[in-house]
């Protein structure tokens, strides 16, 4: 995968995953405040249920108390027998509902109203002990000792035994106080948790906006910079483009003034010559005529050595009949002959089996290297390497070339022409790289690497202008 698609990805991930946790936190959020309103209600309704449950339980109390009492009472005062023993037996019932509501409030009760309630019990069971003794009670009896008992027993312990049922009470109004207070401190706490959950949201926020801000620029700053490789690369193919027809119309001017020039000139000559070599056989000349003969001879040799040294110039039959070292030995010795540059050609490896494009480009770029280096460098000697290598059997063979001369150098950063650029033009169709290595007075060395016919890769989306070759003012 490629970085772009890297990067693309990566900034997908963030942007889903920064929104998505935003929008689940605000999911909670939201969740979160529906939901507790439902929960204070609840809470609510539970505190009134107790709070109505024990104060019926309280005020049941409270009556049955009183009942009590004044059943005892009528039964104490009352001379039918009949009458009085159906005041005892309302008061058998209303004390088996006092117990039962003593019962019920057990459940109820909450720790900070057990002593109370202790003392209640213990109250009740002794205004309930004291009745007791009373209810075996002849007529007699009632009737000399029923005031006397209800002055001093029965009114002053169902007064006690009621008024510690109002401190229950009391304590349960006191209870529903701390309740309410309860519910106010767990709305306090939403408050505080919601706005630290709000806090929380916003920071998330701010920080995924801001990450989102980083991303967003940041492939701006991507795209503009691809932008501008892309104008960087129109322009450098422009330049080419105008630089490649300049340099074919120079080639035109110089094979034009080479066929006008030489072949010209030499063919204008054989035609003189001809019409010596005529006049001399009118006039039975012979040694003119032989003289003549030789002359048109020695020209047409001559024309015939221009016209294969131009067309070698432009493409050597050798490179497609003998193969890419003997292109090169040719090269190399017709440069020495015209410049008197030392050129030297070493090989390793088998480079009989090369590709024909593979020779081509190898020809093409060594040959304008050294055509680079013996009109600029100013050179002295130029080595040449050719060497076919695998590095284990499981990697692909590679062509590696190089070409060193011990010129001037230059500064291939700021000086790099059109020759430069079609060199690196050639290694990139063929998935290599071109590296130009030189600075002023340590001369230049020239060099790529080509991968063979199976290694070869397909071209990449990018410019070859871009990748077709690497510069640098260090050595190798």
């Amino acid at each position: 995968m490629t970085a772009h698609g890297v990067f693309r990805r990566q900034t997908r991930a963030l942007l889903w995953g920064g929104f998505g946790g935003l929008l689940l936190l605000m999911a909670v959020l939201g969740l979160r405040a529906l939901s507790f309103p439902s929960e204070i209600e609840v809470r609510q309704q539970q505190i009134r249920q107790d709070y109505v449950s024990r104060d019926r339980t309280l005020e049941k109390l409270r009556s049955e108390i009183y009942l009590s009492g004044t059943y005892i009472r009528d039964y104490l005062l009352d001379n039918s027998e009949e009458t009085a023993a159906t005041h005892k037996t309302a008061f058998l019932e209303a004390r088996g509902r006092i117990e039962s509501g003593v019962s019920d409030y057990v459940r109820l009760i909450r720790p900070e109203e057990r002593a109370v309630f202790d003392q209640f019990q213990k109250e009740l069971q002794g205004y309930l002990d004291a009745i007791n003794p009373a209810l075996r009670w002849t007529s007699d009896e009632r009737r000399a000792r029923g005031n006397s008992f209800i002055e001093k027993e029965l009114l002053p312990r169902r007064l006690l035994t009621v008024d510690l049922t109002v401190r229950m009470h009391e304590l349960t109004e006191k209870q529903l106080n701390a309740s309410s207070q309860d519910v106010r401190d767990l709305f306090s706490s939403f408050r505080a948790r919601l706005a630290s959950f709000l806090i929380f949201t916003l920071g998330a926020g701010m920080l995924l906006a801001g990450l989102s801000l980083w991303r967003i620029f940041a492939l701006e700053r991507e795209t503009e910079l691809r932008f501008q490789q892309v104008l960087t690369a129109q322009n450098e193919l422009k330049r080419l483009s105008a630089e490649l027809v300049a340099a074919q119309e120079n080639e035109r001017r110089r094979i034009s003034r080479e066929l006008h020039d030489e072949v010209g000139q030499v063919l204008s000559a054989i035609m003189l010559g001809l019409g010596n070599l005529r006049a001399a056989v009118e006039r039975r000349d012979v040694d003119e005529a032989l003289h003549q003969l030789q002359l048109v001879q020695d020209m047409t040799q001559r024309n015939a050595s221009v016209v294969r040294n131009i067309s070698l110039l432009l493409r050597p039959t050798m490179l497609d009949d003998l193969g890419l070292l003997p292109a090169l030995k040719w090269l190399a010795r017709e440069v020495s002959r015209t410049s008197g540059i030392h050129v030297d050609v070493a090989t390793e490896g088998a480079l009989d089996d090369l590709p024909d494009e593979h020779r081509t480009c190898v020809y093409r770029v060594v040959q304008e290297a050294v055509n680079n280096a013996s009109r600029h460098s100013r050179a002295s000697q130029i080595r040449i390497y050719v060497q076919q290598t695998r590095p284990s059997q499981a990697a692909p063979p590679h062509l590696r070339v190089s070409i060193q001369d011990d010129g001037k150098g230059f500064e291939p950063l700021s000086e790099s022409g059109v020759g430069i650029l079609g060199m690196g033009e050639r290694t990139a169709r063929l998935g290599g790289v071109l590296n130009v290595d030189s600075e002023p007075g340590r001369g230049t060395i020239v060099s790529f690497e080509l991968p063979l016919p199976d290694a070869v890769e397909a071209p990449q989306a990018t410019s070859p202008l871009r990748t077709a070759y690497r510069i640098s003012s260090g050595r190798l």
